[in-house]
């Protein structure tokens, strides 16, 4: 009887501590729900669409971003996002918080570069000096991209798969494309749901014209 008793008393402690899990995870994902429908982004016009890509038009953007050392999506995605995400959470000479906005960009290159977009609303000058000499103002200039997309979790495996992808249907549409791709990541870590990638490159110079 009292190996039944302890053994229910267990049990009942065991899905009590799962309920509270279970209303825990459920909070958080309704708090990124709402959190990134209210995030700024790098808004963007389509151009034209395909059946497994599109062409858009992006704005001249002004980012923060970081160089770093490694290459690879697993290498430098978590050292990246740390750097930046410290400036503007407060690691700059004013103490000051920018709002953050989405996607996170990476370039897709030997060292890769990542970028938080800066809230349209402020200007190069208006922003504080980081703490960190890293990092740096980058003005993206006006560009037209083919763009592809892929739900989940990246990783360097998905990332390059996808990058194949894209630059096999721009060929078989004749479409010219440049070297410089980049990985678009839309959600923050702790979010399980609706979670959205993309990989996008930009076109040559001739495209823009047509």
């Amino acid at each position: 009887m009292k190996i039944a008793k302890h053994l229910n008393t267990k049990m009942k402690i065991i899905l009590i501590l799962l309920g509270v899990v279970f209303i825990a995870f459920v909070v958080i994902q309704l708090f990124a729900f709402k959190s990134q429908s209210n995030i700024e982004t790098y808004s963007y016009v389509i151009n034209k669409k395909y059946s497994t890509f599109e062409i858009r038009n992006y704005e001249e953007t002004l980012f923060t971003s970081v160089k770093l050392s490694t290459s690879g999506y697993k290498n430098s995605s978590s050292k990246g996002f740390s750097i930046l995400a410290g400036y503007i959470f407060g690691g700059n000479e004013r103490e000051e918080k920018i709002s953050m906005t989405s996607p996170v960009a990476m370039t897709l290159e030997d060292s890769i570069t990542m970028m938080f977009m800066v809230p349209k609303d402020l200007k190069k000058e208006m922003l504080p000096k980081p703490n960190q000499s890293i990092i740096e103002f980058k003005k993206e200039p006006a560009k037209t991209v083919a763009a592809i997309s892929f739900r989940g979790w990246a990783n360097d495996k998905k990332i390059e798969n996808y990058k194949q992808k894209l630059k096999v249907a721009l060929d078989a549409e004749g479409i010219a494309y440049t070297n410089r791709f980049y990985f678009l990541g839309y959600n923050a870590p702790y979010e399980v749901f609706n979670r959205k990638n993309e990989i996008i490159v930009e076109l040559q110079l001739d495209v823009l014209g047509k």
